[in-house]
């Protein structure tokens, strides 16, 4: 379902209160904000952080019957759902396991904030204090491919996210 970004949690929380209040563990199972670990750096300072993967969406496992819709879209901060017409459409099974799997992800993965050809600036490493230009981006390594001038010539340098900030 959609909701106000920012108000994920809230709705999840209102949904399970009136979930036990109206008696429907019966019919609404789970209540679940879509989230990672990611690794952001800010002043120099790498902290892991918990990343929301669709903000502005709470997905909900539940039978639809009239009593557990009724329930659902009338939570506060509910805007609306996925679907055409007036009932929201179900997520594949598949779909879902993807989703909790991208969530399960034992390693923290960095926020990405870079994109090819934009300068940057290498923060440690032997590289330290070189400005550059990202060539590529290796999401699942982690890796930035910058482009550093050195002796004149444009090198190739493969620098972990962590290692570089914006200009």
């Amino acid at each position: 379902m959609h909701t106000y970004a920012g108000y994920e949690n809230k709705v999840k929380a209102n949904i399970e209160k009136h979930v036990r209040t109206m008696g429907m563990q019966d019919k609404i199972f789970e209540v679940l904000v879509p989230t990672e670990e990611a690794i952001e750096v800010k002043d120099g300072k790498r902290r892991t952080v918990q990343r929301k993967v669709f903000p502005g969406y709470v997905l909900v496992e539940m039978i639809m019957t009239d009593e557990s819709w009724y329930v659902v879209r009338n939570t506060p901060g509910v805007t609306g759902f996925v679907g055409a017409g007036n009932k929201p459409t179900p997520l594949l099974p598949s779909e879902v396991e993807q989703i909790r799997r991208q969530m399960g992800v034992d390693e923290p993965r960095p926020l990405i904030r870079f994109e090819v050809g934009e300068s940057v600036k290498v923060t440690e490493g032997p590289f330290e204090g070189f400005i550059g230009q990202v060539e590529s981006i290796d999401h699942q390594k982690g890796k930035l491919r910058v482009l550093v001038s050195m002796f004149g010539r444009e090198t190739p340098v493969e620098l972990d996210f962590t290692q570089v900030e914006k200009i």
